[in-house]
């Protein structure tokens, strides 16, 4: 007797390597969209996400949150809180204090 035919399918490999990322503030949306990478400040040091990082939990320090993205647009209302940083092309985003969560190659993170 052979498998079923219905039998574990693997997924297609993600070629473009990219992460759905928000980040939200009291004052509302800083930033949705699709990344490369994103850089925290976490309590023991900084640390990167990348594509299909395992899923994580963490609370973020004071520091910069760098994103790695090629087409950068955020909420108009909040871009002037944003640098780029032409030496690494990433965007900037300084902050407080935070909580982040991944999950599912999604990237949420809340800051002061």
């Amino acid at each position: 007797m052979g498998f079923p035919q219905h039998a574990t399918r693997h997924p297609k490999p993600n070629n473009l390597k990219l992460m759905l990322l928000e980040i939200v503030s009291p004052e509302g949306h800083l930033y949705k969209g699709n990344v490369t990478s994103v850089t925290v400040p976490g309590l023991d040091g900084e640390f990167q996400l990348l594509n299909h990082h395992a899923n994580i939990v963490s609370v973020l320090a004071n520091g910069n949150v760098k994103v790695g993205v090629s087409d950068y647009k955020t909420n108009a209302d909040f871009s002037a809180r944003f640098t780029r940083s032409d030496k690494d092309q990433k965007f900037l985003l300084p902050i407080k204090a935070g909580t982040l969560e991944m999950k599912d190659n999604k990237i949420t993170i809340l800051v002061d």
